[in-house]
């Protein structure tokens, strides 16, 4: 008898006010076409508002319903790469995440204009608490998460991401920033760990 291998799907989940367009999202996408063009691999344009970005994963996923995910989520990607994780396995390599951006958003409240889609919206408190519905207070695999940090991430203090994600893989750098600088060292390793370990 033949056992069918699994689909494996990866998904990248870009940041905050960011898109598919992003440096990282294109320089993933570039290594998969190289690298693994037979890959089912998606850069989903997110919501700006969260309930309605997170929905809209839960029913890419749901399109999938015997594959092994992968994600790969950069600061609030890696806030609902986490909730993806917990809800339906596989594993997630992490960028500089977002750990409480629920706590981050009552500084963003009001309008806004993603520079790259130019879309215009705005955001208010109802979205702060929704946002805290996707937290995952404890992780069931830590070890199937790798956290790239840098310690000198002008957003996020780092050190929330090291202690949430500690029994995780991490690896942290001195210096940086919040776009994780030279992320594309990493990018063999990343679908490594993401797809063979």
């Amino acid at each position: 008898m033949t056992v069918s291998k699994r689909e494996q799907v990866v998904i990248y989940l870009h940041g905050f006010l960011s898109s598919p367009q992003s440096v990282k999202a294109q320089q993933t996408k570039a290594f998969v076409e190289e690298h693994y063009p037979d890959l089912t691999f998606y850069i989903p344009q997110l919501d700006n508002h969260p309930k309605p970005a997170a929905n809209a994963l839960d029913e890419l996923i749901a399109q999938h319903p015997n594959a092994d995910f992968g994600f790969i989520g950069s600061s609030m990607g890696g806030y609902f790469s986490s909730y993806l994780l917990e809800h339906y396995g596989g594993k997630a390599v992490l960028i500089n995440p977002a750990v409480q951006p629920y706590n981050l958003l009552a500084d963003y409240l009001g309008e806004h204009v993603n520079p790259y889609t130019k879309q215009k919206f705005s955001l208010d408190e109802s979205h702060t608490r929704d946002l805290t519905s996707f937290d995952t207070k404890s992780l069931a695999s830590p070890q199937n998460y790798w956290v790239l940090l840098q310690t000198a991430d002008e957003t996020l203090d780092y050190r929330q991401a090291e202690k949430k994600y500690m029994g995780a893989k991490l690896t942290i750098e001195e210096g940086g920033d919040h776009s994780f600088q030279g992320y594309e060292r990493f990018l063999k390793d990343i679908f490594q760990f993401l797809l063979h370990d």
